[in-house]
C-alpha cells in the first residue's frame, strides 16, 4: 500500500531515520523518472520546495507520514523530511526560529506564542490534524485504592469513563500522609493540560491557579492535586518509576502502560468533551506570509491525508499503524498502536472496549479550523490564569482569527475539488460556513454548553476558576 522505500541519495521524498547510536541515515521515496518530472512541474509555482517538519512520537503525527508515504507531498511538488522533536518546547523554538518550516503542534501552544504568554511569537494554522486522541492514566496504586468504590455494571465490569469525584478516596488518603496526588501532562498550553483540569474541576477538585503576574508559572497555586510536565513518549516510564500518579497523554502512551502492566486509562478527552481541535498544522505568520503557495500546497496535501485515514470506515487505519510503529515515526508496538488506531482501546488488560472516534483525522469536517476551538482554549487559559486578566468576548475572536486561517484551507478545498481528488460533499458548506460552531454541539462531561460567541458567559457558568 506505501511506496517502497530505498536508501538513497537523491530522491524529492525523505526523513532523517535515528539509529541506536544517534547516527542519522537518510531514508527516501524511489520515484519513477514520470513521477519526478510530474512533481517538479507541479513545484513550479511553489515558493520552496524542500521542507523539514517537525513531529512529536505520537499517534496523530500520522497525517503527516501518510502525506509523505502516500505521495501526496510529491503530488503538490513539495520534497518533504520530517523529523521527530524532543519535546513540544523544542519543537515549537524550531518553528519560530525558522529551522522547520512547519509541525505537528499543540493547538494551544500556536494560541498562547500569539497571545504573548510564555513565548512571543505569531503563529498559524491552516489545518487541524485531529479530534480527540487522549486519555488520562492513573497508576496501579492509585487504581487499586479505587477499586472499591468504582462504578460497576451487572456484569461486573467497570463503568467507564470515570468520573474525577472517584478519586476523592486517593485524595483523602494522600492528604491524611501530608501528600496530594502528582498527574503529569506534556506542556502548559497543550489540550491535555486543559482537559486534565477540566476533569478534576468537574468534580470539584481544585487543579490549581497560574499566576504570571506573581511570577508564579507552576500552576499548583491553591491546588488539590499537582500538575506538572513530562514529554509524552517519557509518560509510562515516569509512572512505573513512581514520580508521578498518572497523567494525561496521547497515543500509544495510554495503551503501552496497560501493556506494560503500569497503569489504567479512567478517561479519555471524547468523554471530555467531543470533538475539539487536538494538534494542527502550526507554522510561523511570517513563514506563511513568505510562502503562501508552499503554504497552501502543504494543507492540500495534509487534507488528502486525513481523508485516506478516515475514508471507508477507517479500512486504511491497520495499515497507518504499521506505517508509523516504525522507529523513525513513533516507534512503538504495532499492536499498541493499532488499538486506537482501529476503533478500540483497552482500558486494563483483556478488558477491550469499542472506541471507534477514539482517533478522527477528517470525518466532522475534523481538519477545519474552526474559530471555536481556538476560543475555548484560550478560555482554559483564562480560567486557570493564564492569562492574568479579563478579556472581552471581541479579544476572544479577534486573537483566534489571527491564528487560524479557513481562508486557507477553503482554498486548498476548492482546488482538491477542482482536481477531483475530494468532492464538496466532503467539505462543510463554505457559502454559510462563520467558523463559530453551533452552541452545545460539542458535549462536556459536565453538561455545561460551550458558545464560542459568548465565551465570558460561558466562563462564568463554571464553580472553579476565573470567571470573566
Amino acid at each position: 500500500m506505501f511506496k517502497q522505500q530505498k536508501y538513497t541519495g537523491v530522491t524529492p521524498g525523505k526523513r532523517w531515520v535515528p539509529l541506536m547510536l544517534g547516527t542519522l541515515l537518510y531514508s527516501s521515496v524511489f520515484l519513477s523518472s514520470l513521477l519526478i518530472e510530474s512533481a517538479a512541474a507541479t513545484a513550479a509555482t511553489a515558493e520552496k520546495t524542500e521542507l523539514k517538519l517537525g513531529f512529536i512520537k505520537l499517534t496523530d503525527m500520522a497525517p503527516l507520514a501518510v502525506a509523505l508515504e502516500q505521495g501526496f507531498f510529491e503530488d503538490e511538488g513539495l520534497f518533504v523530511e520530517l523529523e521527530a522533536q524532543a519535546n513540544w518546547k523544542v519543537l515549537l523554538d524550531r518553528v519560530i526560529d525558522g529551522q522547520l518550516d512547519g509541525a505537528h503542534m499543540l493547538t494551544g501552544q500556536a494560541l498562547a506564542a500569539t497571545v504573548g504568554i510564555g513565548t512571543k511569537a505569531a503563529l498559524q494554522t491552516a489545518f487541524v490534524m485531529d479530534l480527540n486522541g487522549n486519555a488520562c492514566t492513573v497508576s496501579n496504586n492509585v487504581w487499586q485504592q479505587l477499586q472499591a468504590t468504582l462504578p460497576k455494571d451487572a456484569t461486573g465490569k467497570v463503568q467507564f469513563p470515570l468520573h474525577a469525584n472517584t478519586l476523592q478516596p486517593v485524595l483523602n488518603s494522600f492528604a491524611e500522609k501530608g501528600k496530594k496526588l502528582q498527574l503529569a501532562m506534556v506542556f502548559p498550553f497543550s489540550s491535555h493540560n486543559y482537559e486534565l483540569r477540566y476533569w478534576l474541576a468537574a468534580a470539584g477538585i481544585h487543579p490549581g491557579f497560574y499566576a504570571p503576574d506573581k511570577g508564579d508559572n507552576s500552576g499548583q497555586l491553591d491546588a488539590q492535586v499537582l500538575i506538572s510536565v513530562t514529554p509524552p513518549p517519557q509518560m509510562p516510564a515516569t509512572l512505573e518509576a513512581g514520580t508521578i500518579d498518572g497523567y494525561c497523554v496521547g497515543e500509544p502512551w495510554n495503551q503501552q502502560a496497560v501493556a506494560r502492566g503500569l497503569g489504567v486509562p479512567v478517561v479519555t478527552n471524547e468523554d471530555i468533551h467531543r470533538h475539539m481541535a487536538e494538534k494542527i498544522f502550526g507554522v510561523s505568520k511570517s513563514w506563511a506570509e513568505k510562502n503562501p503557495t508552499t503554504h497552501l500546497k502543504l494543507v492540500k496535501a495534509l487534507i488528502r491525508a486525513g481523508h485516506w485515514l478516515d475514508q471507508n470506515n477507517n479500512q486504511n487505519r491497520a495499515a497507518a499503524a504499521k506505517l508509523i510503529s516504525q522507529p523513525f515515526y513513533v516507534g512503538a508496538d504495532e499492536k499498541i498502536i493499532a488499538n486506537s488506531m482501529t476503533g478500540i482501546f483497552e482500558y486494563s488488560k483483556g478488558d477491550v472496549r469499542k472506541a471507534p472516534d477514539f482517533n478522527v483525522f477528517f470525518r466532522y469536517h475534523a481538519t477545519y479550523p474552526y474559530y471555536s476551538d481556538a476560543i475555548w482554549y484560550l478560555s482554559q487559559m483564562r480560567r486557570w490564569g493564564q492569562i492574568s486578566s479579563a478579556q472581552t468576548d471581541a479579544w476572544y475572536l479577534q486573537t483566534a482569527k489571527q491564528v487560524f486561517q479557513p481562508a486557507i484551507y477553503q482554498q486548498a478545498a476548492m482546488e482538491l475539488i477542482k482536481e477531483q481528488k475530494l468532492t464538496a460533499a466532503d467539505f462543510p458548506d463554505f457559502n454559510v460556513e462563520t467558523g463559530l460552531r453551533a452552541a452545545g454541539v460539542m458535549p462536556f462531561i459536565d453538561g455545561i454548553a460551550f458558545d464560542g460567541r459568548t465565551p465570558n458567559q460561558y466562563l462564568r457558568q463554571f464553580a472553579l476558576g476565573n470567571k470573566d
